[in-house]
């Protein structure tokens, strides 16, 4: 799917892509060049116009520019609603969730209806009092610094969390951290 403009590609046919401009760090802020977007309409307006292309890439659609955002870690950074629900950092509703990870550097990832996504740091606690090892009671340390090492056997809200590795997360999930021309 390509989220740019049709209207808009007709009336200026040949504006060119940009790269290097807009990044999406891991707690789901929208940085130019480096510096965090603080205006909330500007925040909404990207917001409503990411997406990914047919190509893995995630962009901002600015009109008739494509806009390619680098990102941190996934292009989705969520989190945890006081309510158990899940929301992207776009706000839009994560929908059920399908797969729990922890990869090898302590990160969260979840396979959601919208798609994979990080989840925020400051959520990391909630996640970890939510783990349950096979006997049923709260998982500890040790049990989830062993599925960093390739173990199983702890439960996120009833599926497994599965070991994963950080360099592995983007061609898996099939995305490009950083579109290049």
């Amino acid at each position: 799917m390509s989220f740019s403009d049709p209207a808009a590609m007709v009336k200026w046919p040949n504006v060119p892509a940009c790269y290097g401009w807009l990044s999406l760090d891991r707690r789901g802020r929208w940085r130019l060049k480096g510096e965090v977007v603080s205006h909330g309409g500007l925040v909404a307006f990207i917001n409503r116009h990411y997406g990914p292309d047919n190509s893995g890439n995630w962009t901002f659609s600015n009109g008739p520019q494509a806009v390619y955002v680098a990102l941190d870690y996934t292009p989705l950074v969520l989190r945890l609603q006081d309510e158990g629900g899940l929301t992207a950092h776009t706000g839009a509703a994560a929908g059920s969730v399908t797969a729990a990870y922890l990869d090898d550097e302590g990160n969260v990832l979840l396979d959601t209806t919208i798609g994979i996504g990080l989840l925020d740091d400051r959520d990391l606690g909630r996640f970890v009092a939510d783990c349950r090892n096979a006997c049923g009671v709260a998982a500890d340390e040790g049990e989830l610094q062993a599925i960093m090492g390739g173990a199983a056997g702890v439960m996120w809200r009833g599926l497994p969390v599965q070991p994963s590795r950080r360099c592995d997360v983007a061609l898996r999930f099939g995305f490009r951290p950083d579109p290049a021309p």
